[in-house]
């Protein structure tokens, strides 16, 4: 990953540098921006990927406990028993 001050960034610059690696823009030493490449990906998973929302769900969802293959067969199979 590479990291540009914004005062020393242009635009075209950043975005072929970007098909390389990120670009981390920063200002007074400070991230502000990224910039990566999507080649290859769909409007849904660029939407997901920076969606603090979604990430947020993400990390709660595997904090949450889980169930063996066998138990979710069970369960789908209608079955009491454990």
């Amino acid at each position: 990953m590479k990291a540009l001050d914004i005062e020393q960034a242009n635009l075209k610059g950043c975005l072929s540098a970007a098909q390389g690696e990120p670009i981390v823009l920063t200002q007074g030493g400070a991230p502000i921006a990224l910039i990566v490449r999507v080649d290859g990906m769909d409007e849904e998973q660029i939407e997901f990927g920076s969606s603090a929302d979604f990430w947020k769900m993400i990390q709660a969802r595997r904090r949450e406990t889980m169930i063996t293959q066998e138990e979710l067969e069970r369960r789908l199979a209608g079955s009491d028993d454990k």
